[in-house]
């Protein structure tokens, strides 16, 4: 009877990736992985604390409070998505994608396989990309 139970284990966990596809399961482990790097990249403090001096409110801590738990909201999330993966879900927080500053938009990071730049010595990502107005990019106009 034993055996029959971890027959049966074995076969719905080897069925799970075939009934889900691998589309998703690939997209909610990417979509989980980021969100874990949250408390690295800090895109949500910063955002928050931007929008609220912008938005010039009473108490300037707020924004503060505000971004420290999207950023524990969005690591949990992501510590969910990942151990979940195989499991098809729709997103649990948005914006699906991660956030950041208004006045620091991301394009795409440079390395060295991508930018039309890379051979002449220079590079077009942050050097420290948690301090606002710390890009360096020569070719910029």
């Amino acid at each position: 009877m034993r055996s029959l139970k971890i027959l049966g284990t074995l076969a719905v966990v080897g069925l799970v990736p075939l009934l889900t596809g691998c589309n998703s399961m690939q997209r909610k482990l990417s979509r989980g992985l980021t969100n874990l790097g949250e408390p690295l990249r800090l895109g949500e403090l910063q955002r928050s604390s931007e929008q609220n001096a912008i938005s010039g409110d009473s108490v300037p801590s707020y924004g503060f409070v505000h971004g420290v738990t999207r950023t524990l909201a969005r690591t949990a999330v992501g510590a969910f998505e990942v151990v979940t993966f195989p499991i098809p879900t729709d997103p649990i927080i948005y914006p699906v994608a991660p956030v950041f500053p208004d006045s620091q938009q991301r394009d795409q990071m440079g390395h060295a396989g991508v930018g039309s730049d890379q051979f002449l010595g220079f590079q077009d990502s942050a050097v420290l990309p948690m301090f606002p107005g710390s890009e360096f990019n020569p070719l910029q106009n």
